[in-house]
């Protein structure tokens, strides 16, 4: 009998669900940037061995999401002023790109995806729910990058995938009324949905500009509060 609602078993090694696990800890706050971050600890948490954490802690330095010290151990990556800079500046030019391709491709499936993305968003919004907010963001922009249809573009936004969501929930963090995000990308998916490619590009650009200056200035003025002789004392 066909039942198209019984979906076949996926296996997932222990390193995959570990990457997996720490991942979604480190992008939801639960660990500060710069904390410690033992093999021991993790692996008794995670009841996996520790071969299999360092595995793990491996692969998410290459997302740059946990720094390793030499002959020390890990730490959680620290996001910097310049950090951000690179990001947004980056975002701006590959999410401009993909907003106007995706208003030049239109149709059913970019309309259905960009109203479904949204309403994620829109809800998690409504329960005030910052990690689910953060989350609904990036997914957002990650559907507009898929329905753009362009591979390379694909696989560029997939190698700073992690350090966005990242940066998402940093530059959130400093918006208090979850109101105002939904209202920076409103215009943006009214225009995309419309078939406007050049203002659909414009207001993704002009979004990540702004949001991404407002999360440096936020940075920079941290790095001076944090190096000052008072707080040093």
């Amino acid at each position: 009998m066909n039942n198209p609602d019984l979906q076949p078993v996926i296996k997932r090694s222990a390193e995959a669900l570990a990457i997996e696990a720490l991942r979604a800890h480190l992008l939801s706050g639960g660990a500060t940037p710069g904390e410690r971050l033992t093999e021991t600890a993790l692996a008794t948490r995670l009841r996996v061995s520790r071969a299999t954490v360092r595995a793990a802690l491996h692969q998410l330095t290459t997302e740059r999401l946990v720094h390793q010290i030499p002959y020390t151990g890990w730490e959680v990556a620290r996001l910097t002023a310049h950090d951000a800079w690179e990001l947004y500046t980056l975002r701006s030019s590959l999410e401009a790109l993909a907003a106007r391709l995706a208003a030049e491709r239109g149709g059913a499936e970019v309309k259905a995806g960009i109203q479904e993305s949204f309403a994620t968003l829109e809800q998690a919004c409504r329960a005030n729910n910052a990690v689910a907010i953060s989350e609904g963001d990036f997914g957002l922009h990650k559907t507009i990058i898929r329905l753009a249809r362009h591979a390379r573009l694909f696989e560029q936004y997939r190698l700073i995938e992690q350090q966005t969501r990242l940066y998402i929930h940093s530059s959130n963090a400093l918006i208090a009324d979850p109101q105002k995000i939904l209202e920076e990308h409103a215009p943006i998916v009214t225009a995309i949905l419309a078939g406007r490619p050049g203002q659909a590009a414009q207001l993704s650009e002009q979004h990540n500009i702004t949001d991404g200056e407002a999360l440096v200035a936020y940075l920079r003025a941290k790095s001076v509060a944090d190096s000052s002789p008072d707080r040093a004392s």
